[in-house]
């Protein structure tokens, strides 16, 4: 069975990015130490497009073969006219305002996301990416096995949460934490079920 997982930047305070989305202050601590890290732990959540640019061409996958991803992370991509921003994976947006996909090798869920990401849990597979959004997040709660939270040593004090989702409490288990020298760790976390 797949995990979900929950793959995201986030501040100490736990936002995952100003109150309109926008987390590219976050890049300051992408310097060559976190970026190593990145292409030989996680090389599949980089866009396809950095992949040149990091001398990923060719790369093994060893998480992730699926993306589930919500409509204003797709919608960064689309503002550049990337219509397949992971096209070295199964990608799946999560939107009610899209009505028919701009690319073919991406899929629309606009209703029953949880049920979709289910149907997903249970086929043959690497894992499932959960990339960015706080109210997708807080949708698919429930159903993450998973967390690796990138936290980077800024506080916001307000913005975007992690999750959004009203109050209860979700147990997970740490399993592993990385610092480096830009005062960023990786923490991460399976779910206690």
């Amino acid at each position: 069975m797949r995990k979900l997982t929950y793959f995201v930047a986030a501040s100490i305070d736990g936002f995952i990015g100003a109150p309109d989305g926008d987390g590219d202050f976050f890049n300051q601590y992408l310097d060559e130490e976190f970026i190593g890290f990145l292409k030989t732990e996680y090389p599949e959540t980089l866009p396809t497009q950095a992949h040149a640019l990091f001398g990923l061409d060719g790369f093994e996958k060893r998480h992730f073969d699926v993306i589930v991803q919500g409509r204003r992370s797709y919608q960064v991509a689309l503002d550049v006219g990337i219509t397949s921003p992971y096209a070295h994976l199964r990608q799946l947006v999560a939107s009610r305002g899209i009505g028919e996909s701009p690319d073919p090798a991406v899929e629309i869920v606009s209703d029953d996301l949880v049920g979709r990401v289910r149907e997903l849990k249970e086929e043959d597979g690497a894992g499932i990416y959960l990339c960015g959004g706080s109210q997708l997040a807080g949708e698919l709660l429930d159903e993450i096995d998973e967390l690796v939270i990138k936290t980077y040593p800024v506080v916001l004090g307000s913005g975007m949460p992690m999750f959004a989702s009203g109050f209860r409490l979700t147990d997970f288990a740490l399993e592993s934490v990385r610092t480096f020298g830009s005062g960023a760790l990786v923490r991460k976390y399976g779910r206690k079920r």
